[in-house]
């Protein structure tokens, strides 16, 4: 089979197409036909070494995965083959490839209502906002920084499904698709700071990095917190949290049901190829994305 791999830390162009043989699911395990995965902000940080969670190359990246379940390993008996399932992969054996093996745990049935495009535009993106947003409660004021992204897109509409009323640093040229999800208000940061624009937040949740957390620490209410799913470095207060997501494929099929129940869309920027991979990556790293880049197997 074909997948992307890298032997070095670099830039876009390390990113190259290799024929490897298809992976055998083991106990617990998964084979997936790849027909979707998608780009995260995860995948260009771990290519150029910013993020080191899987180690040295070389390895597959791709965290996402929409396709058909082909082969399974002993003790699985929620999914058989043929069944149509989106997931996660969290491995050196990424979704960038035409099989991948994946937890079952990591996996839910695909909803009916979306294709594998769709589907794969959801689960890591989708998971972080749910699992950063448990807490949220009706009334509340959250703050989603760049709301028009992968994550802050379902962010916004996660938050106004919990009851909150919610607050979106985005450019002008979003807002309007920002409204149509549900947000009540929004700033545009390359003309104002926020800081001089909100208060009294209870819910702050960065997905810009750099000061933007320190930064939001300062418009809290007195009981409110920062979430970041960013920085590098995280803060030493006690209301800040540095927030990572958990693979789950019970919290995946919570969001399928909203998704079925069209209370709960993922915005597609473009679909492209795998073989356009170092294009695709260029893309995500300009920060100029709305919504999600997905990327389907070689045509």
């Amino acid at each position: 089979m074909k997948a992307i791999t890298q032997r070095i830390l670099g830039g876009p162009e390390v990113l190259e197409t290799e024929e490897v043989d298809i992976p055998r699911p083991g106990p617990g395990e998964v084979l997936v036909r790849v027909a979707a995965t998608s780009l995260n902000a995860a995948d260009w940080k771990l290519r150029s070494g910013v993020v080191t969670k899987l180690g040295p190359p070389p390895f597959t990246l791709g965290f996402d995965v929409s396709g058909v379940v082909t082969g399974i390993g002993s003790g699985v008996s929620e999914f058989a083959p043929g069944d149509e399932v989106f997931g996660n992969v969290v491995s050196r054996n990424g979704a960038y490839a035409e099989y991948v093996v994946t937890p079952r745990d990591f996996l839910a049935h695909k909803p009916a209502v979306l294709d594998h495009v769709h589907a794969a535009a959801l689960p890591t993106a989708a998971l972080t906002a749910w699992q950063a947003l448990t807490e949220v409660q009706a009334g509340q004021r959250v703050l989603v920084h760049a709301a028009a992204g992968g994550v802050g897109h379902l962010a916004v509409q996660i938050a106004k499904e919990r009851g909150a009323y919610v607050i979106g640093t985005a450019r002008t040229a979003n807002h309007d698709f920002l409204r149509g999800l549900g947000a009540d208000e929004l700033i545009d940061y390359t003309t104002t700071d926020f800081t001089m624009a909100v208060g009294d937040i209870d819910l702050a949740f960065d997905l810009v990095g750099d000061d933007y957390s320190e930064r939001s620490l300062g418009v809290l209410a007195p009981h409110g917190r920062v979430v970041d799913a960013q920085g590098e470095e995280p803060l030493d207060d006690p209301r800040y949290h540095r927030h990572y997501f958990t693979p789950s494929g019970a919290d995946l099929s919570e969001v399928a049901a909203l998704v079925a129940a069209g209370r709960l869309r993922g915005e597609i920027d473009r679909v492209m190829s795998l073989a356009d991979i170092a294009e695709a990556h260029k893309l995500s790293e300009s920060g100029r994305v709305r919504g999600k880049i997905v990327l389907t197997p070689w045509t």
